[in-house]
């Protein structure tokens, strides 16, 4: 599979130039890129000047191998920095960020960026800054959010590996739609800061998009550690590695009570299934915490923490930010928190450790817990996520009471956490969590399932993720299957 491993052992076997490789991402970019509005940025000249300064690099894992960073909180000095929000047209970053001098350490080269909704709030991929990224599998579909641009960058061949974030499901939710890799590392394992230390409360976590279980474990095993000024501070890695067929718990159920289609089901059911077959033993438990609840509170935690974002942003551009400056949403959940009290953001964080706590406890009874990434495949583009009325109440957002804001950002979510309601919770607990692409759907679209486990138990999700890809299960996009 010609994975990122594989283009770092063609450079290092002579066989292939760094220069060569960046050449013909360049073309594929030019080639594709117009269908699919993924890569935002684009700066050949750059990329081959950074490629010059990494001469001492050639044993690097991954030397040589472009990476396209995503749009949203990977800051490459020079290379722009605008969370895809109009307030920051033109803006470039003026220094780089500890995450991405991880992932230069093990020689992969910076070239581009790639689209993202504004401040990352969606499960698609529309800013109104650079347009929507298309599905890489069929351009009549959403790629999701929101690294999306990511996973179309990747999907279609363009770049062999590609940086992504998860603060909710941003990494996963792709990965599903997209027929890729999307592994959230557990809460402070991976390099943060100089700035934004704490990303969500914890909940965001920069990792990337892959298309190979070896391309996963060796960037995880690479970037794996934290600054000690760091808030987070991951568990030791893994645990006692052995043998033993696993025990894991799963639930399909979706955990806000909405409707699972067929094909998650059956996506699910194939990975079950094949797991069962390997001697696991999969046992099926009701949803572990109470999925609405945990919902609110990480609505709260978005509305607090735009609000000192904004603030931030206020103070560097010498003014009031207006509704004319971000889109309706962003809006709609500044002026929510802007009524959360101090207590009841707290809450919202104490809700998370519950939980937390209630699944570190079904994890000392099982291994691994299974369910399915989505309950449908991607969204067509031209579906209607939002009703008019709610596109009205958004821009009155500001003359709402907080209940009433309160109703507003659950009801203009709610037919994306429809689809995706399985994946905040281990943004919430800090555990990580994977999806796999085992299928796809009678529509041609891809689906996969997650694998969560205790913190600092990926090797558990590597184990699983490698026996469903040595035993073809997965179900990667076209371009790499050769």
């Amino acid at each position: 599979m010609k994975d990122a491993t594989y283009w770092a052992t063609e450079i290092r076997e002579k066989r292939l130039s760094p220069h060569e490789l960046i050449t013909e991402t360049e073309r594929r970019v030019l080639e594709l890129n117009p269908e699919l509005n993924a890569v935002v940025e684009l700066d050949k000249a750059s990329a081959l000047k950074e490629l010059a300064s990494r001469v001492d690099q050639e044993e690097a894992p991954f030397y040589g191998v472009p990476i396209a960073l995503k749009m949203l909180g990977q800051h490459k000095a020079g290379m722009g920095d605008t969370s895809s929000s109009r307030l920051f047209v033109g803006q470039r970053a003026k220094e780089t960020d500890h995450f991405v001098k991880g992932i230069e350490r093990l020689g992969l080269i910076p070239f581009g960026k790639t689209n993202a909704p504004e401040f990352g709030f969606k499960n698609i991929t529309d800013p109104q800054l650079y347009g929507v990224t298309k599905n890489a599998w069929n351009i009549d579909y959403h790629a999701g959010g929101s690294s999306g641009g990511a996973a179309s960058a990747l999907a279609s061949g363009m770049f062999p590996i590609v940086g992504a974030s998860d603060g909710g499901g941003s990494i996963r939710i792709p990965a599903s739609f997209s027929g890729l890799i999307g592994l959230k590392p557990t809460r402070g394992s991976m390099p943060t800061g100089p700035h934004g230390w704490r990303g969500w409360q914890g909940a965001s976590i920069d990792f990337a998009l892959t298309v190979s279980m070896r391309d996963t474990i060796q960037l995880f095993d690479g970037l794996r550690g934290n600054h000690k000024a760091a808030p987070y501070q991951a568990p030791a890695y893994g645990g006692v590695r052995q043998n033993r067929p696993l025990r894991i718990a799963y639930c399909v159920d979706s955990p806000i009570k909405g409707h699972v289609t067929e094909a998650a089901r059956q996506a699910f059911e194939k990975a079950a299934s094949f797991l069962a077959r390997g001697g696991h033993e999969l046992v099926e438990v009701a949803y572990p915490v109470d999925g609405p609840a945990l919902i609110d509170s990480y609505y709260a935690m978005n509305g607090a923490e735009t609000v000192a974002m904004m603030d931030e942003i206020e103070a560097g551009i010498g003014r009031p930010i207006t509704k004319e400056d971000v889109e309706p949403m962003t809006w709609a959940i500044y002026q929510y928190g802007k009524q959360i009290s101090a207590g009841e953001y707290v809450h919202s964080l104490q809700l998370w450790d519950q939980a937390a706590y209630v699944m570190e406890t079904l994890f000392e009874t099982y291994d691994a817990f299974l369910s399915p990434t989505a309950t449908d495949t991607a969204p067509k583009v031209s579906a209607e996520l939002q009703s008019p009325a709610i596109r009205e109440k958004l821009a009155l957002a500001e003359e709402l009471s907080q209940g009433e804001l309160k109703d507003l950002v659950y009801e203009m979510f709610a037919k994306s956490l429809a689809v995706t309601p399985y994946t905040q919770l281990a943004n919430l607990t800090g555990q990580p969590a994977i999806s796999l692409p085992v299928y796809v759907a009678k529509n041609g679209l891809p689906l996969g399932i997650q694998l969560m486990a205790s913190k600092s138990r990926e090797d558990i999700l590597f184990r699983l993720g490698r026996e469903l890809e040595e035993g073809q299960q997965l179900i990667v996009p076209t371009f790499y299957r050769e």
